[in-house]
């Protein structure tokens, strides 16, 4: 006899509209992991430039500044167009746009104008991800939606990761140089075709939304939403100061993230390798990346023991607090194989951070508040992030080599875990 769990996972299989959705969804977050490596190889590995940390900056602004920007409005808009539509012409565009950066990488056309373009696929990334995530209770039951919600995005992130693992391979197979860049971009613009071709075979009507002749319009919408957002935000400022401290301290964590993640860019690309052996940069960077998504996962099996015994708020210190410690130990060394074990280790504590200021807003945040702030926390994950970026341009060496960066985010992370701690402490008193 099958388990309710096996049931529902077979009743998902069975649903020819969530297989539809599915595929899509993979398809469409496989081409963003390939389009990703793509601006990295261009951009910081290329063996004809002599990429910068403000290059770095560059692309990390292009990658998540249009899901700051976009976010916290496109539900208004996927609330009004098709989403099936949506899906298909917005795969549809992105593959466009890949042929035209491809043939803009080909042509060594000026940076601003392969920016413009990158920038736009990536905008509508959001569109994407948001209407996949709205169309979903159209394709499955509702005691299935649980469960649907926990495979779907799972699947998503891990095509993402095959398609980053995917660029990295064709990257170290072709000879490095414009027409590499150029064809792993391609690559990309195919597969973004493909997720066209899969949203194309949905029902048309399938995904919705429904239509409400009583809707207002769209200015006043976008306008409405605007102020839904400004009214989240007075609320998490009076009312939810355990919500507003742990916000701090996530972003504190992503800032420092953020700085270490342009260090390493530069390390690969100078300092481990040498800087004409651009495949080479781009394999080092790989393994970086790799160390640090197995740390994201094995925060998220230690985290649930780690709470119950030191609870949300001393877990999020913890992870601060060590991260002050093991960030100066296997940095200043400035060598490959102890930054693979600090890799991992801020993979750990900053996915440990996130899952206790996700929980402590979910638990401090009224019910009605809590959807419009977590797209303010969105929007401060990626803007702190793109920050980062932007601060450690002006300060880091071109090799990375620098011990002054290094201890500043350790100092860092120790403020951070210090305040917490006090701000915590004080959120508790005032509880009683």
């Amino acid at each position: 006899m099958q388990t309710p769990h096996r049931a529902t996972l077979r009743g998902l299989a069975h649903g020819r509209g969530f297989r539809q959705l599915l595929t899509v969804r993979m398809l469409s977050q496989l081409s963003d992991g390939v389009f990703q490596v793509s601006l990295a190889a261009y951009v910081i590995f290329s063996p004809e430039r002599q990429s910068s940390p403000e290059d770095i900056a560059a692309v990390l602004a292009v990658m998540l500044l249009p899901f700051s920007v976009v976010g916290p409005f496109a539900g208004v808009l996927l609330d009004r167009w098709r989403r099936r539509q949506v899906l298909l012409v917005g795969n549809l565009a992105r593959f466009g746009l890949g042929l035209v950066t491809a043939a803009l990488l080909l042509g060594s056309a000026p940076d601003r104008m392969y920016f413009a373009s990158a920038l736009l696929v990536t905008a509508l990334n959001r569109f994407i991800l948001a209407g996949l995530s709205a169309a979903l209770p159209r394709v499955v039951e509702p005691d299935q939606l649980v469960t649907a919600n926990a495979v779907s995005p799972t699947l998503g992130t891990v095509a993402a990761t095959v398609g980053g693992t995917l660029g990295f391979l064709v990257h170290q197979v072709l000879p490095p140089g414009p027409r590499a860049d150029a064809g792993l971009v391609t690559l990309a613009a195919l597969l973004y075709l493909c997720a066209a071709l899969a949203a194309q075979r949905i029902d048309r009507d399938l995904l919705g939304p429904t239509h409400h002749p009583d809707r207002p319009p769209l200015g006043r919408a976008l306008t409405t939403a605007g102020r839904d957002l400004g009214r989240a935000l007075r609320h998490l400022v009076r009312d939810c100061r355990p919500a507003v401290h742990a916000l701090a301290a996530v972003t504190l964590a992503r800032f420092c993230y953020g700085v270490l993640i342009v260090v390493v860019l530069m390390l690969s690309r100078y300092t481990f390798n040498r800087p004409e052996d651009s495949a080479a940069g781009l394999a080092s960077l790989g393994r970086a990346v790799g160390f640090s998504a197995v740390g994201f996962f094995i925060a998220a099996v230690v985290s649930p023991w780690c709470t119950r015994r030191l609870g949300l708020t001393g877990w999020m210190v913890a992870c601060l607090a060590s991260a002050a410690v093991f960030v100066p130990a296997l940095g200043l060394s400035f060598r490959e194989g102890p930054g693979l074990a600090a890799a991992l280790l801020l993979g750990v504590v900053t996915q440990g951070a996130k899952i206790c200021a996700d929980t402590l807003v979910q638990e401090s945040v009224e019910d009605a508040y809590r959807g419009r702030v977590f797209a303010v926390y969105d929007v401060l994950f990626n803007i702190s992030f793109v920050a980062a970026a932007g601060v450690t341009a002006l300060v880091l060496p071109l090799n990375g080599r620098s011990a002054a960066v290094v201890g500043g985010v350790a100092l860092a992370y120790a403020a951070g875990a210090v305040l917490y701690a006090r701000a915590a402490r004080s959120d508790r008193a005032s509880a009683h």
